[in-house]
């Protein structure tokens, strides 16, 4: 597919802008923005987000203006390019996160979904690491174990969070190679071996519920899939290492056309084979966080193998494997003419905000004048970013007060709390803290927890620290009436 005029036009510039500039590995520095553009355009994202990535370096490694790119662009491009360029020098701005502690680490997380108002830009983000991931061998070790080791604790959750699964997968699978790849290798092997045991076994089992959806009159797709090795080492970390525990290694995929479908052959599987107690799982009733919709169940086959099955319709397998991506697909082919028709494309609950987010790209396409504010997006809706004094930011739900702040940052800070600072000024513990507050928390060491603290707690964190600090102080209330003791006769 030959690429339009735009998207032309920003390759000729980009290639001018970083003329002379080359990669670690010695290739022109263009072949990056390249690979960047090639893996939107698999993603099925619009031509906005697409030259957006081929200019994302410009502003911070060329004399290109973001000016310069508004002009031959248009705002949202450059709104976009702006975006990354912001969430490249928070990065950079930021301390090695080797030396981070965990809760700090997920900081960075924070700050590039706070940065990335346009979910677009994280897109654009994922994709630009997605290719560094790619070529990273041309880097020194020490440099591949940090970008690897960044990669695992902010941008496969990232994905993850975005439903984007194969690339969660991938981000995931191509840092651990670098983290530890002895782990990686022996993993490796034994999903190998594991596989090849299991070939026969498997065949035979889609044999037979291909037989019996056919009678059914069902259409279906089937597959296998097989356990990534980062999954895997995770799943074996929690179960302490027992191989015996993992029932999902290798899972069938069965996808139908509608919904109805979905429960039919979940049925249809539990009367040829005998079902796992406690393996059943309706994520297309109750979808997950990140909306993933799903039908799960674990059975025992003829043969006494364990085998997990997950059966969904074409749709939610596409947001299961391109999660917000594939709704840029859909809608793009789709869109235009529901808004014309004044139809609302449903998605489930909690992706709703991507129609609402691409019923306003749709509008931008057409030439229609829109307020780009309606392009931001908030993944985290239900909460607020509030600021300690040196910057860090930290996400409390709505409705939060001051004291869930300080257990938010520690236990001992929470313990002895005096008074609270908000943006500068004296405020008290009772008055809930608002989006963009800089919370500054007062202590002193002879402070002790209170009882009353209970009324000015709002998260369960909170309450959970407070009520176990109440129960090993064993002391009464400071501030409670001392009873006079009797003089002894």
């Amino acid at each position: 597919m030959e690429d339009s005029p735009r998207i032309q036009k920003a390759v000729e510039i980009a290639k001018k802008a970083h003329e002379g500039q080359l990669r670690k590995n010695g290739e022109p520095y263009i072949v990056h923005p390249l690979a960047v553009k090639k893996i939107l355009e698999e993603w099925g994202m619009d031509e906005d987000t697409i030259i957006a990535g081929i200019l994302h370096d410009t502003v911070e490694d060329t004399d290109l203006t973001l000016e310069d790119i508004k002009k031959e662009f248009g705002e949202s491009v450059a709104f976009l390019v702006d975006g990354v360029t912001k969430l490249s020098t928070a990065r950079n701005g930021m301390r090695d996160l080797d030396t981070y502690l965990p809760a700090t680490k997920d900081n960075f997380l924070r700050l590039m979904i706070a940065l990335g108002d346009d979910i677009r830009v994280l897109i654009i983000k994922l994709a630009d690491r997605l290719h560094n991931l790619r070529t990273l061998n041309a880097l020194p070790p020490d440099k591949q174990k940090k970008i690897a080791k960044e990669t695992l604790e902010v941008f496969a959750p990232l994905a993850d969070r975005l439903n984007m699964g194969l690339l969660r997968v991938e981000l995931a699978d191509l840092a651990f190679k670098y983290v530890d790849p002895r782990r990686f290798e022996e993993l490796s092997n034994l999903i190998k071996k594991y596989n090849k045991s299991a070939e026969k076994s498997l065949k035979n089992i889609e044999d037979e519920i291909g037989q019996a959806l056919k009678k059914e009159g069902i259409k279906y797709e089937i597959s296998g899939r097989v356990k990534s090795v980062y999954s895997l080492h995770k799943k074996l970390a929690k179960h302490n290492q027992n191989m015996g525990e993992i029932y999902d290694l290798v899972a069938l995929r069965i996808i139908v056309d509608d919904v109805t479908d979905c429960y039919l052959v979940l049925g249809l599987i539990h009367s040829l084979y005998t079902p796992m107690n406690g393996r059943i799982k309706d994520y297309i009733a109750m979808p997950k966080q990140n909306g993933y919709q799903s039908l799960h169940t674990t059975a025992i086959t003829k043969d006494k193998r364990i085998v997990e099955f997950q059966i969904r319709t074409k749709e939610m397998h596409e947001y299961a494997e391109r999660g917000l991506a594939a709704s840029f697909y859909y809608n793009e082919q789709k869109l235009t003419e529901n808004y014309k028709k004044g139809k609302i494309e449903h998605l489930p609950t909690n992706l709703l905000w991507i129609t609402e987010l691409q019923m306003t790209a749709a509008r931008l396409r057409e030439g229609k004048k829109v307020d780009l504010k309606k392009l931001k997006i908030n993944l985290f809706a239900d909460k607020i970013f509030v600021y300690t004094p040196k910057g860090d930011i930290i996400d409390l739900p709505k409705g939060a007060l001051p004291l869930d702040f300080a257990y938010k940052l520690h236990s001992e800070i929470g313990d002895h709390v005096v008074g609270v600072k908000v943006n500068g000024k004296m405020s008290n513990l009772n008055k809930r803290l608002e989006q963009g507050d800089v919370v500054e928390i007062l202590t002193s060491k002879n402070q002790t927890p209170k009882s009353s603290w209970l009324d000015k707690i709002f998260t369960p964190h909170a309450r959970s620290k407070l009520l176990r600090a109440l129960r090993l102080s064993n002391s009464p209330d400071p501030a409670a009436p001392k009873k006079k003791r009797k003089p002894r006769k």
